[in-house]
C-alpha cells in the first residue's frame, strides 16, 4: 500500500458524496427544512449504501469477476420506482397549516438506509471515480488492500457528509429554503422523476433483452 493509492480512494470517497445527486437532493430537503441533526441521521443511514457501492466496485476494479448485470438491472428497476414514488409525493406536496416542513421526513434515519441502499447512481459513479482516482495503482491492487482502502474510502466518507451537513443546515441556506420551499421541492420532484426515467431506461434493457451484447 502506498500514500497514492490512500489519497486516491479517500479523493474517490469525497467526492463520490459530494458530486450532486438523489441524495443531495433529498438531503437538502430534510436537512435544510428539519435542522442538522435529521439531516446527519440521514447522512448516517446513506453511509451504509455508500460502502456497499464502494466495496463493489473496489471488487471490480481488483479484477474479481462481477456477480453479473442482472442483479443491478434488478435493482435499478426497483430504485426507479422507489425515486419515481418519492419524485410523485413532492410534485403533489401542500403548504401545512402548521408552518412546518413541507416534506417533513419522520424517519431520517431509515430514509438515509434505503436512499442510500437504492441510490441508482450508487455503483456507475462509485465505480467511475474510484477507477479515475486509482487507476494509477492498478498495477498494485489486490484483495488484501481491499479492507484498507475501503477503512481509507470510510473517513472520506465521514469528511463529505460533515461538509454537506455544515452547509446544508447553515443559517442562510435555511432561510432562503424556508423561503421558497414548496417550490424547491416540487422541482426537486421533477428532478427525481427524470431520475427514475434514467434508472428505469437504464435497467429494461437488459432485463428484457433489448440490449446489445
Amino acid at each position: 500500500m502506498t500514500a497514492t493509492m490512500f489519497f486516491g480512494a479517500f479523493m474517490a470517497a469525497l467526492l463520490y458524496v459530494l458530486i450532486p445527486g438523489p441524495a443531495f437532493l433529498a438531503l437538502l430537503g430534510i436537512g435544510a427544512g428539519q435542522g442538522r441533526k435529521a439531516g446527519a441521521l440521514f447522512m448516517g443511514g446513506h453511509l451504509a449504501g455508500d460502502l456497499l457501492w464502494s466495496a463493489l466496485a473496489l471488487v471490480a476494479i481488483v479484477g474479481a469477476r462481477t456477480i453479473g448485470t442482472t442483479v443491478f438491472d434488478v435493482l435499478g428497476l426497483l430504485c426507479g420506482f422507489y425515486l419515481a414514488w418519492i419524485g410523485w409525493s413532492a410534485l403533489r406536496a401542500k403548504p401545512r397549516q402548521d408552518g412546518g416542513a413541507v416534506m417533513a421526513v419522520e424517519r431520517p434515519l431509515r430514509r438515509g438506509l434505503v436512499f442510500g441502499l437504492t441510490n441508482p447512481k450508487g455503483y456507475p459513479v462509485a465505480l467511475a471515480t474510484f477507477t479515475a482516482l486509482l487507476a494509477g495503482s492498478s498495477n498494485a491492487l489486490d484483495f488484501s488492500a481491499l479492507p484498507a482502502l475501503l477503512g481509507v474510502s470510510f473517513f472520506g466518507f465521514l469528511v463529505a457528509d460533515v461538509i454537506l451537513i455544515g452547509i446544508i443546515g447553515a443559517g442562510l441556506v435555511r432561510r432562503f429554503y424556508r423561503r421558497h420551499e414548496l417550490a424547491i421541492v416540487r422541482l426537486s420532484g421533477l428532478l427525481f422523476m427524470g431520475f427514475a426515467v434514467q434508472a428505469v431506461w437504464h435497467a429494461a434493457p437488459g432485463l428484457f433483452g433489448w440490449r446489445k451484447a
